[in-house]
């Protein structure tokens, strides 16, 4: 089973593209948890839209709801905690993924020995960034791999997300797991995309998010962070 763990905060307009992709997932071994990080928006009635409908059709979804925002790193250790599957997959709440990826993941991971994760290239609206083959030398010199990749989880830090920092948080997850001996695997298919708009600065220094005024600055931020 594979425990797909949303971290939201005030994206309940996003929140339904997210959901509805992972209702169309070809593999459906599915433990979804949703943490509401404390939002203000619309987040929990987009939630209280979905669930009911999506338990109905037979999937595992739980909810957690924060009274106030305690960072996605916390919402993230909290959606791990609850969790139950042998692979783990944090995804954003501004995500669509294709029909396939799970499945693709999941075969992928089972197929590479020695593999702690695997990971995608993926788009950011109509951008894709490639991203490439593992490896250590550019992991250390910087971030080249998001967020969103499939996870064994007995390779997962006992540690979980560092609650401590507010920026690179994927960055720090990757470096501490290669402290650790484990290594990833990449998958050259863009299996989802980040719908633009969203606070890049989740996975962005702060120096640039700040400076990301407009959609043409932001993409050439991430096009030097990906060094494609």
């Amino acid at each position: 089973m594979i425990s797909v763990i949303i971290p939201v905060y005030n994206q309940g307009d996003k929140l339904t593209k997210t959901l509805d992709s992972l209702e169309r997932q070809s593999y459906q071994d599915l433990e979804i948890i949703i943490v509401n990080d404390g939002s203000s928006d619309n987040t929990q009635k987009t939630i209280e839209d979905h669930v009911p409908e999506m338990k109905r059709r037979g999937m595992n979804v739980k909810v957690f709801v924060h009274n106030r925002n305690k960072g996605a790193p916390a919402a993230r250790n909290e959606g791990f905690r609850a969790s139950e599957g042998e692979y783990l997959f944090f995804c954003d709440a501004d995500a669509i993924l294709e029909s396939h990826a799970l499945e693709k993941m999941l075969n992928t991971i089972k197929q590479v020995p020695d593999t702690s994760y695997v990971y995608s290239s993926f788009k950011w609206g109509a951008k894709k960034f490639p991203v490439g083959s593992f490896s250590e030398e550019k992991l250390k010199q910087g971030p080249c791999i998001h967020t969103m990749a499939l996870i064994k989880r007995n390779d997962f830090p006992e540690s979980g997300w560092d609650e401590s920092i507010t920026k690179l948080q994927d960055w720090d997850l990757w470096l501490t797991m290669l402290d650790q001996g484990k290594k990833g695997y990449w998958i050259n298919e863009a299996l989802f995309t980040i719908s633009p708009g969203g606070n890049i600065s989740f996975w962005i220094p702060s120096f640039f998010a700040e400076r990301a005024t407009c959609c043409f600055i932001a993409d050439k931020v991430l096009a030097f962070l990906y060094k494609i």
